[in-house]
């Protein structure tokens, strides 16, 4: 078993155009089980079972969720792979491996890597011309600026331009304060901050702050401005579908760990 979870999920290309490139697709493997459970996984965490055995990451880890409902979304991922496993249609999956198998032990790191992006994050910087640009821009971010600042005090610098523009000490400080330690929501706003190129987006999904649909709109705002002027890229769009999904697996990581508000 231990050998079949490493077959699947290891050296997988990142996207399908990826796969593409490297001329085929990897072969998959059929699917090799009947029934999907969740149970318990021992010190209050909650494993998924494939025909009674338990699922395990590629680095041969215990494969245990924080939540029983994280956990049923990953067994429904499994429980969807009807004729063959494919790992792309897995992203809960593969996130939750990314989790336990490296997240988890450098949390520190991953932190660091985020508040990197505060330092030049996306939304601070605001296109000089067409004046229609710069308004949607204005409309799609400014609310998340706004928000941190009225959430953290923090007070960021808009540049027009690429030319990097310096921020406050203490802005990054306040907001990097907010990246959580907890590995399962830290691994989440990583995964969410890479994909939009805006930790601020992130952390304000993690707030509840934004909706995912204007978020994930709002990292976008120069690619739809350019292909509403220029046309469809096919290609882009293709991977921009992959990564949505990898989003949505993020943002849904991020529901359901969150803690019950009492």
């Amino acid at each position: 078993m231990r050998e079949i979870f490493e077959e699947i999920f290891e050296n997988q290309p990142i996207e399908p155009t990826e796969s593409a490139r490297r001329a085929a697709r990897p072969r998959l493997r059929k699917r090799f089980f009947k029934k999907v459970e969740t149970g318990d996984g021992g010190e209050g965490g909650v494993a998924i079972f494939l025909d009674g055995k338990p699922v395990q990451t590629p680095a041969r880890r215990e494969f245990v969720a924080p939540t029983h409902a994280l956990a049923d979304a990953i067994a429904a991922e499994w429980d969807a792979q009807v004729e063959v496993i494919d790992p792309f249609r897995m992203p809960l999956t593969r996130l939750s491996n990314a989790v336990i198998d490296a997240v988890a032990d450098a949390r520190d790191a991953v932190a660091e890597e985020i508040a990197k992006y505060l330092r030049s994050d996306l939304l601070f910087y605001r296109a000089e011309a067409p004046a229609g640009l710069a308004a949607k821009q204005s409309a799609a971010w400014d609310p998340v600026l706004t928000w941190a600042r009225k959430k953290f005090g923090a007070r960021f610098v808009l540049a027009q331009g690429v030319m990097h523009q310096p921020q406050p000490h203490e802005a990054i400080l306040a907001v990097t304060a907010a990246i959580p330690a907890d590995p399962w929501r830290l691994a989440a706003m990583s995964s969410i901050t890479t994909l939009t190129g805006s930790a601020l987006l992130a952390l304000a999904l993690a707030d509840s702050a934004v909706d995912p649909d204007a978020a994930w709109s709002a990292a976008h705002v120069d690619e739809d401005w350019q292909m509403s002027k220029w046309g469809h890229d096919e290609l882009a769009l293709e991977r921009r579908a992959y990564r949505e999904k990898e989003f949505k697996a993020a943002v849904t990581m991020l529901k359901l760990t969150e803690a019950p508000s009492s």
